[in-house]
């Protein structure tokens, strides 16, 4: 199996605190994540911003589109975006309409699964309808009630589904290994970097730890 992407979750709504923190952590992650609140205040051009700054990595913009997919996604992925996520609960139609927005734009669409209760029958209606990326996902608001996403993950790897599998919720340095050996393509770190002392060591610290897995 090949080494796990890691990802990292910009989350800070401050724009060139943002950029900063992508530029500290680089040498260390694959894909940036540009979060949904970062998204939501700062948009399309933190977009074209990091895509200029970085173009060897993979920029994901967490849009958690819950209506009007295509016509949502279509100018995040024309700024450079490589994913952008649905949301599961939105339904077939909404997940379809980003499907095509990325293929559009030679781009990815993520299926995020939080809060859907079937999450084995939504993975598996939208990659048939075209989804690259499932998406496991424990919100901070599901971590804060102690909930985690392995035992979502393992339902889901269970399914031998064609498509990467993205595992996010509070994964650290004491529980990235087991997500890597779990099966997981690619790991959302957030926190346990962009709140360490020093966020380019922590960085460095998980991708030894994956590689060391």
């Amino acid at each position: 199996m090949a080494t796990p992407l890691i990802q990292m979750a910009l989350d800070s709504l401050d724009f060139n605190a943002t950029v900063a923190l992508a530029e500290e952590v680089a040498p260390y992650v694959d894909i940036f994540e540009i979060g949904t609140p970062c998204i939501k205040h700062n948009g399309v051009p933190l977009v074209e911003e990091l895509r200029a700054r970085f173009p060897d990595k993979l920029l994901l913009v967490d849009l958690k589109t819950m209506d009007a997919g295509e016509y949502e996604a279509t100018p995040f992925y024309a700024a450079g975006a490589d994913i952008c996520t649905v949301l599961g609960v939105s339904g077939i139609a909404t997940c379809a309409g980003v499907i095509k927005a990325a293929k559009a734009h030679g781009a990815e669409a993520q299926i995020d699964l939080i809060n859907v209760s079937d999450k084995a029958a939504c993975s598996i209606a939208t990659v048939e309808a075209g989804a690259q990326i499932v998406g496991i996902h424990t919100g901070l608001d599901a971590q804060a009630a102690g909930d985690t996403p392995f035992n979502d993950l393992q339902e889901i790897l269970g399914l031998g589904l064609d498509v990467r599998i993205s595992i996010a919720g509070g994964i650290n340095h004491a529980t990235v290994q087991d997500v890597v050996r779990a099966g997981a393509n690619i790991i959302v770190i957030g926190a346990a970097i962009y709140g360490a002392a020093s966020p380019a060591d922590s960085a460095r610290e998980i991708r030894e730890l994956v590689e060391a897995a």
